[in-house]
Parts: structure tokens; sequence; C-alpha cells
């Protein structure tokens, strides 16, 4: 790959990204003022969160912008050496360019220890005057709350279908590759409202080729198809063990997926079967014991096959 489709495409300025209105809007009033209060970003992967504080930067910062702005991963440096060391000496330093303040994006902030997070929060109010900072996590209940109570916080939605869809046509057409409706269909399933992994995953399926369907799709992305993962479970409720056993083995062996990827799928897609409520309820509930006991350590397969007899079972109490 010469490029990375996520970072060539990523938008330059605010208008440029796609889904969250609302949240564009706050950005942007900000910008027009000159002026901001520490932000965090809180939601799912893929939603945003860092290509919004990159496109804030850079509008409020114009040419300078890199010169004022920094970057931190704190899953990689989560220590309490960071703050005192690193966060510290670029907050303290004047900004560049005659702007008024500086930024310090501290991406996956969640994963700070609490001892970096107690510092942080002197570190915060000591060098507000000229330096802003910008919080991203996937979970703000692992931020303390006197680092959320200094923080405008804004919360990540995962994206809508018609968003992601309008941004992988977008790519389709600059980089001249048909992508198929049903393509589509199955880059949205597959990324479940995460626009990093739909953009990631239609970039592998184009290097198979100028076209893209759901075929290369579901194989690249090694996904099951949903009416795979559907036909499967029906079988296993209409007693039928020995063919929804075949599905699983095509499953396993043919698209290389693991036992959680598979328990995950039949989450997903357990709501489409056609039983009551009341059996869904039971399903859902056998569901995530077999997830765990996998996550324990047990064998998958095992567990899957004794997931697929419960199916049975309870699908022959539902025929009385």
């Amino acid at each position: 790959m010469k490029d990375l489709w996520i970072e060539k495409y990523r938008p330059k300025v605010l208008d440029e990204v796609v889904g969250h209105r609302d949240i564009i809007e706050r950005l942007k009033a900000y910008v027009g003022s000159n002026n901001m209060p520490h932000l965090m970003f809180a939601g799912p992967a893929g939603t945003g969160k860092t290509t919004c504080a990159i496109a804030l930067s850079r509008q409020m910062f114009g040419d300078d912008w890199s010169n004022n702005f920094q970057e931190l991963n704190a899953s990689d440096q989560r220590g309490i050496d960071v703050v005192r060391k690193t966060i510290k000496d670029f907050a303290r330093t004047s900004p560049l360019g005659g702007t008024q303040f500086k930024i310090i994006f501290l991406d996956e902030a969640d994963a700070l220890t609490s001892d970096a997070q107690a510092a942080l929060r002197r570190t915060m109010e000591k060098y507000s005057g000229t330096c802003r900072f910008i919080l991203s996590c996937n979970y703000s209940s692992k931020i303390i709350d006197p680092i959320q109570s200094r923080c405008a916080v804004f919360r990540f939605r995962p994206l809508l279908p018609e968003d992601i869809t309008f941004y992988l046509n977008k790519i389709a057409e600059a980089e001249d590759i048909e992508l198929t409706a049903d393509g589509i269909d199955a880059l949205l399933y597959v990324a479940g409202g995460d626009l990093r992994k739909a953009t990631n995953v239609f970039q592998v399926s184009s290097a198979l080729g100028s076209k893209v369907d759901s075929d290369i799709v579901y194989k690249t992305s090694s996904t099951g198809r949903p009416q795979d993962i559907i036909s499967m479970m029906e079988l296993a409720i209409s007693g039928k063990f020995g063919e929804a056993k075949e599905k699983l083995d095509l499953l396993l062996i043919d698209y290389g997926l693991s036992g959680e990827d598979i328990i995950r799928q039949m989450h997903k897609n357990v709501f489409e079967l056609e039983i009551s409520e009341f059996g869904k309820v039971r399903f859902l509930d056998k569901l995530g014991e077999i997830e765990f006991r996998i996550i324990e350590g047990s064998n998958s397969r095992i567990q899957i096959e004794s997931m697929l007899a419960y199916f049975s079972l309870v699908g022959k109490e539902f025929q009385k």
C-alpha cells in the first residue's frame, strides 16, 4: 500500500468531517472566537475524535498549526513521568506565531494511570494560560472526575450508515474503484459504525481488483456472511444439528474465524431470528456464558458446538 487511505483522505477542516454536525458546529464556534476551554472527546473507536482534534487545530492556528500542536498517545506513554516531563515541558513554553495558546492532544487518555491523571489535573490548571488540552478516550468513566470537570465533554456516537457510505463513495471515486451496493452493505456490517475500520477494510479489499463487492469484503475482513451465521442458528433451532455443525466448520476453516468472532456475530444476528422475545433472551444469556468460557481459555469449537446443541434443545421446546 503506497498510502493509507485513512490518512490520505483525512479531513483538513471541520466542514469536511462526516457526521456529528452538532459537535462540528460547537467546535467551529471555538475557532470563530479564537478561544477554547480544555476539551474531552469520548466515544467508540473510529468515530472521528482524532480527526476533529487535528482539524480544529489546523483551523485555529493556520499554517503554524504543527508548531503549536503536540499529539501524544497515552497508551504508549501512560506513566506519571510523561506528565512531569513531556507534557509539562511543552505546556510551559510560549506559543509560536502570535497565537494565544498551544494544544496538547492526549489520545487514549483513559489508559493513563491514576497517578498520571492526578499529576495531569494540576498541570492543566497551572498552564491553562499558554496551553489547552484535548483528551480523547473510549471510556470517559476511566477519567477521574477532577479532570472531567475541567473539560467541555463531547460525546461521539457510532457513525450513521449514510455518513460512512458518503465517505466510502468519495474514496471510490477518487481511486477509480467500482464499489457495488452489496459491497457497501458488507462494509457497513463489518464496520459497525467505525469509519476507520470501514476505510481500512475497503483499502485491503481493493488490492484484489478494481471492483469491490460483498464476497471480497467478507473474505478480506475475516468476517462470516450474516446469512451464514443466521442459517447456522436456524438449522440448530430446527433440530438439524449436523447441518449446523457443517456451517460452523465452514466459518472456522474456510473463513478462518475465531471462536470469539463467531460468538459476536451470533450476538449481532440473533435478533434477526423469527423466535419469541423470551427465546432471544435465553439465547443471549447463553451466548454471554459461552463467550466468557472462550475468553477464559476453553476450547472454542467445543463451546460453540455446545451453544448449537443448546439452540437445538430450546428449539425442540418451541416446536412442542
